[in-house]
């Protein structure tokens, strides 16, 4: 393999194996990820230690801001640079749960007494690391906002190179947020660090693997897990994590997270205490929801059923794609009770949501 060409080599040989199907959208960056694993392989290399904050500071390798609708193959992209860059110390992480471990950070060094308890949480994080890859970038929270610009800025300054994808591109980030002028120079500094690219594919590979495929289940027994089990594996492979949303200064954690897929049994969604917002959010930051284990509704267990008919409004508005295990068709899901009636209208869109046509559709 040519280390002037580790990631393209890498792609042909997914390729040849079957891995992936050739995406000209996808091959037209792969030069630019060449260029960064070349450049930080031939970077000097950081100690593990604090020291690097007091020796001559070299400018950072430049990343890749790597923006596109869901499905185009982002995170697949960065996960195959990431592994064939072969960058000794480097980190993959999503975006989320990177914002947590800095939100965890934060709360200790506040305990210290210390002033500026973003300054020596970043140096932490900073230290002996080369390369940072995040995965799904978004800033819809007013905390994140005011502590993603300061944090980045120093991991800059000690020489950190970092590749992330996103939906939006820069300029989109925390859109219409509050006080939003005060990130603007973050995004500056983003535009300064790192190259901007979009990837532009026509194809939504994501819907492309459930094209055809069946995803809803009934009854929900041990074939339909491990149908459901086999398209996660395919959807997420090793990846997954939790997934962290915050709602209104609460946080709502779904299971499993990869690639933009959720995986969650009914009772972690509509057996807690969670309202539209949380549905909203949920539906905002996924492009496909698996959701097992749907029982058979009534009077006896309404307030799931309400919260289950208003996941499944939020989900069908957002166009999210739903894989689910139920113990009934969805007419027979709520057939006695309260809002029995209108449960008519979930179990159609239910219908709906399977159909080839529905799925088709943006």
């Amino acid at each position: 393999m040519s280390l002037t060409s580790l990631i393209t080599t890498a792609y042909r040989a997914r390729i040849e194996a079957e891995h992936l199907t050739p995406d000209p959208a996808q091959e037209a960056v792969l030069s630019e990820l060449d260029c960064i694993a070349m450049g930080l392989r031939n970077a000097p290399q950081k100690g593990g230690s604090l020291g690097w904050m007091f020796a001559i500071k070299s400018e950072p390798v430049r990343g890749l801001y790597l923006w596109g609708g869901v499905g185009r193959g982002k995170s697949m992209l960065m996960d195959l640079f990431h592994e064939a860059a072969g960058v000794e110390k480097s980190r993959r992480v999503h975006f989320h749960a990177f914002m947590q471990e800095v939100q965890t950070a934060l709360h200790a060094a506040r305990k210290t007494g210390v002033d500026d308890a973003i300054r020596p949480v970043a140096d932490e994080m900073a230290a002996g690391l080369q390369l940072l890859c995040l995965d799904e970038m978004q800033i819809t929270d007013i905390a994140d906002a005011m502590i993603v610009g300061r944090l980045f800025e120093r991991m800059f300054e000690a020489g950190v190179t970092v590749v992330t994808t996103s939906n939006r591109p820069p300029d989109d980030l925390y859109k219409d947020g509050l006080n939003r002028a005060l990130f603007l120079p973050f995004i500056s500094l983003m535009k300064d660090k790192m190259e901007v690219w979009h990837l532009h594919s026509p194809r939504d590979w994501r819907q492309d693997r459930l094209e055809g495929a069946k995803t809803y289940f009934h009854p929900a027994d041990a074939a339909a897990r491990a149908e459901v089990s086999a398209l996660w594996q395919d959807f997420a492979g090793d990846a997954s994590h939790p997934l962290v949303l915050k709602v209104k200064g609460r946080e709502v954690t779904i299971p499993a997270f990869a690639n933009g897929v959720a995986r969650a049994q009914f009772y972690d969604l509509c057996g807690q205490p969670l309202g539209p917002a949380d549905y909203l959010a949920l539906a905002d930051a996924i492009r496909v929801l698996i959701l097992e284990d749907i029982p058979r509704l009534s009077s006896e267990n309404y307030n799931q059923a309400r919260r289950f008919v208003t996941l499944i409004d939020a989900l069908y508005e957002a166009r999210i794609r739903l894989i689910a295990t139920a113990a009934d068709t969805p007419e027979n899901l709520y057939i006695e009770g309260e809002g029995s009636f209108e449960f008519e209208r979930t179990a159609s869109r239910l219908r709906e949501m399977q159909s080839a046509e529905w799925m088709a559709e943006d």
